[in-house]
């Protein structure tokens, strides 16, 4: 709502009062509203591009076969080394590490999902200044549209008329003669 009401601002703030409607929607017209999202280039801290980075890796196969390739050769290490094991069977040093890189990894996940979040909603916000600029165009094209075919309308008319005169006269003259 606070941008909508930025961009009122900001159209308005060039309109006169002595300003046609076509000079404003010229103005409206000229004015650039979109905004290329790939073009923002945001500063983030090293911990958000480490969260954006490690949120990336962990949303990838690549992620999920190597996790299992460690997990399975963890397994496999302990399970042969038997008595000699440094996390004999039953694994109390996996699941204590697995619920560390849980308990580390969905905050990071989280954070990574929440800047997404925003740079959808700006992208949004911005598809609707786009569109209300387009579709106030649009209501002036179809009001213009329409006083053109009023105007036509008109014309067509007054032709009507003239050729019914002409019409009128050439009988007169017809009967003279």
């Amino acid at each position: 709502m606070k941008e909508n009401r930025k961009l009122m601002k900001e159209v308005l703030k060039g309109i006169r009062r002595d300003m046609t409607d076509e000079e404003v929607l010229n103005l409206l017209a000229d004015s650039k509203i979109s905004v290329s999202p790939q073009n923002e280039r945001e500063k983030y801290t090293l911990g958000q591009r480490a969260a954006d980075a490690i949120a990336k890796f962990a949303g990838s196969w690549a992620f999920i076969f190597s996790f299992t390739g460690v997990l399975i050769l963890w397994m496999v290490v302990n399970t042969v080394l038997a008595t000699k094991a440094f996390d004999p069977y039953p694994f109390i040093l996996l699941n204590l590490v697995l619920s560390c890189v849980a308990a580390i990894q969905a905050p990071l996940i989280m954070m990574s999902q929440n800047r997404q979040e925003e740079k959808d909603r700006r992208r949004a916000e911005n598809d609707y200044k786009v569109n209300l600029k387009t579709e106030i165009m649009i209501e002036d094209l179809y009001d213009k549209v329409n006083a053109i075919l009023k105007k036509q309308s008109s014309i067509e008319k007054q032709i009507i008329i003239m050729q019914g005169d002409n019409n009128i006269k050439s009988q007169k003259k017809l009967h003279k003669d």
